[in-house]
């Protein structure tokens, strides 16, 4: 699994939406110190929690499995464009078969898990998904046999207020062993003055 951050507000936008009402701009120090103490005290310590909507960030995930992907989806204040498995299941077509222990090219296609007989069943269905596509079946009816451990890519945009939501709820020990991993990795590449906004989100246990 890999994320790039794209794009992400500065946080001076948020302080100054948060300044508006107020009509306190003069006291701004262009997201510094000031700035970040008012977005924290207004934002989480009054709970108007309305003014980190202005805070935007722009993720690509890459490597992710089906199964996180409709776990993403819950997550509906947000948006995702995601790898078209109707214009992008050719890839597999020209591959040679796959063995139950050809872990390594099967990685590819694959997210695996730490129970060999899952992952032996993930490669078997991604070779069946194979043999289906070269029969010449049409891409969004041979999508059908696709493993819930196959990888996807996707472009994902989240407000700051549902970001502080996903990361409360995923980084849990209760959630998905792979959504509790992109919890922990999205906060590590959210840039590092933004981090205090989730510091209490973030869980951490044994």
């Amino acid at each position: 699994m890999t994320i790039t951050l794209h794009h992400h507000t500065p946080l001076v936008v948020c302080s100054n939406a948060i300044r508006t009402c107020w009509q306190s701009f003069d006291k701004s120090d262009n997201g510094g110190e000031k700035d970040r103490e008012l977005i924290d005290r207004v934002g989480n310590k009054f709970k108007h929690s309305s003014t980190l909507e202005h805070l935007v960030y722009t993720f690509y995930l890459a490597g992710i499995s089906r199964a996180l992907l409709q776990e993403l989806a819950r997550h509906r204040i947000a948006s995702l464009s995601v790898k078209s498995t109707r214009y992008t299941l050719k890839e597999l077509k020209n591959e040679e078969s796959f063995a139950v222990d050809d872990k390594k090219r099967a990685s590819k296609y694959l997210v695996f898990t730490d129970e060999q007989i899952v992952d032996e069943m993930s490669i078997k269905a991604l070779e069946n998904l194979r043999k289906v596509l070269k029969k010449g079946i049409s891409n969004d009816k041979a999508k059908y046999c696709l493993p819930e451990s196959y990888k996807s890519e996707l472009t994902w945009t989240i407000n700051a207020r549902s970001l502080q939501n996903f990361i409360a709820l995923r980084s849990d020990k209760a959630a998905l062993w792979e959504i509790r991993e992109l919890a922990k990795l999205i906060y590590n590449t959210i840039p590092e003055d933004h981090q205090y906004l989730y510091v209490n989100a973030l869980k951490s246990y044994d």
